[in-house]
């Protein structure tokens, strides 16, 4: 391909993406079509002999696209992907183009500065001093893994890493953590078993009595490690007392890591900031600018409180990766002080969406989110057929359809039920999840198209679909 198909080629795909863009939501969400009909478009043999680029763009256009799950459609409030916006897609095309390896200084010098300055700007935002640092991950996932790893490397005086785990440690986390933490708490070499999932209060926020008794039992046979804050649970967007978390992370000598992956987005918000919530406290934090700065896929981030802890867990220098032209020190190897020795080069779709929008426009959009999680709170607590689970902190918000006659076991089938029909509609897609043992439809606004009506269409559409199976089902005279 020379220059000249290049650039034509690059019009085609940048023409066919505004117009998606811009009809985006004139699409169903979630496609109509099976798991084998999709499999079947794919079913070939490696392919041994070039085809025009026109033809291979064609092949997406009928395979690919149609079936895709349109995450940026305004109805789209399931799992925490929102909506990338055209600056950071862009910015992934230019990052494709010049193919920085941001793990060694001499693969890409400005695109290290750049995500070192993006990481300041990240550290800044979650109140961290100029002593701290990070580095941008995959996601939620990765900087989870590394703030436990960086964790016991800490509280074991860095013993663990030369000599593997030999005490019986504790990891200390609410029920409505993410997964990540309990992979988390298996990769760095634990095992599961030293995961204390210990319950919630009516705010869903980790219960300190029970964390406090966790600690007496461990301390008998074992040693505190490591306690996990949430600063925006999955389900409900629930905050917990990192405050009181830090006093006793203090005095038991434990790491304190919060994952704010979600909830991280509300320090740009303009009317709940949650600036006084204690994020800064922590000794490191997960925070996902794929997630509410709306950047696209892939780019988490993994911040520690002091840059240098990141150093001593992975500081290994290899012969065959020395800088022989490094004298002065001032070539930063994100190899040397991280997990990931090949990194994409993720800073710059963060980089340039502040950069294009500002954190001023991206906080409205937050602010806008979190309104309409509200908007469909007072909409579900003013029905009689509806509850919500709590008033939402953020835009997560459950509600459920209540009903008198119904066991629990019915309630599951229904709300799930429910759930696949709005799929099937094309308007929606949305979750179902489990808090304290009734199952509630997970609604989660997370996109800068949503408006306030696309809340009320889908309560109007939940309202319909549950009575729908309830006359089916003959337990229309049972609602509530």
């Amino acid at each position: 391909m020379d220059a000249k198909e290049f650039r034509d080629v690059g019009h085609q795909v940048v023409d066919f993406l505004a117009e998606y863009l811009e009809h985006i939501e004139e699409k169903r969400v979630f496609p109509e079509v099976e798991p084998q009909t999709v499999n079947a478009l794919f079913a070939e043999p490696l392919p041994q002999d070039p085809a025009s680029a026109e033809a291979v763009l064609s092949e997406l256009e009928t395979k690919l696209v149609p079936y895709c799950t349109n995450v940026g459609h305004p109805g789209y409030m399931g799992l925490i992907t929102p909506s990338p916006n055209p600056v950071g897609i862009i910015a992934d095309f230019i990052c494709s183009a010049l193919n920085q390896n941001v793990g060694a200084y001499s693969i890409g010098p400005s695109a290290v500065a750049m995500e070192r300055r993006v990481v300041r700007w990240l550290t800044d935002l979650c109140g961290y001093g100029p002593q701290a640092g990070g580095n941008l991950t995959s996601g939620g996932m990765m900087a989870n893994f590394i703030g436990l790893k960086v964790g016991r490397d800490a509280v074991t005086g860095d013993q663990a890493q030369r000599d593997g785990v030999r005490d019986r440690f504790a990891v200390y986390a609410s029920e409505e953590r993410h997964v990540s933490v309990d992979k988390a708490v298996d990769c760095i070499g634990l095992g599961r078993s030293a995961l204390r999932a210990l319950p919630t209060d009516a705010s869903f926020q980790v219960r300190i009595d029970a964390l406090e008794h966790a600690i007496a039992e461990d301390k008998k046979n074992g040693r505190p490690l490591c306690i996990v804050g949430v600063f925006g649970t999955t389900n409900t967007g629930a905050v917990d007392d990192i405050h009181t978390l830090r006093r006793i992370a203090d005095r038991e000598n434990m790491w304190l890591h919060v994952d704010a992956a979600y909830g991280g987005g509300m320090l740009l918000s303009h009317e709940w900031p949650m600036r006084d919530r204690g994020l800064e406290l922590a000794d490191s934090i997960t925070i996902d600018p794929h997630k509410w700065f709306y950047a696209p896929l892939d780019a988490g981030a993994l911040l520690v409180k002091d840059q240098r802890r990141l150093t001593a867990s992975f500081g290994i220098k290899p012969s065959y990766l020395t800088d022989e032209l490094d004298q002065a020190n001032e070539r930063y190897q994100y190899y040397v002080h991280g997990f990931e020795q090949s990194r994409r080069f993720r800073s710059l779709k963060v980089w340039m969406s502040f950069k294009r929008y500002g954190a001023r426009q991206i906080g409205e959009w937050v602010d806008n989110n979190v309104r309409q999680a509200k908007y469909l709170y007072a909409l579900a607590e003013e029905h009689p057929e509806f509850e919500p689970a709590t008033n939402p902190p953020m835009s997560a918000i459950c509600i459920r359809f209540k009903s008198d006659g119904l066991s629990e076991a019915e309630s599951k089938i229904l709300h799930a039920e429910v759930a696949q029909r709005v799929e099937e509609s094309g308007r929606f897609w949305i979750s179902t999840t489990e808090l304290k043992g009734k199952t509630w439809f997970r609604i989660n606004p997370v996109n800068f198209r949503t408006r306030e009506e696309h809340m009320a269409e889908l309560f109007q559409l939940l309202q319909q679909e549950c009575r729908a199976i309830l006359g089916e089902k003959g337990l229309a005279t049972r609602s509530a």
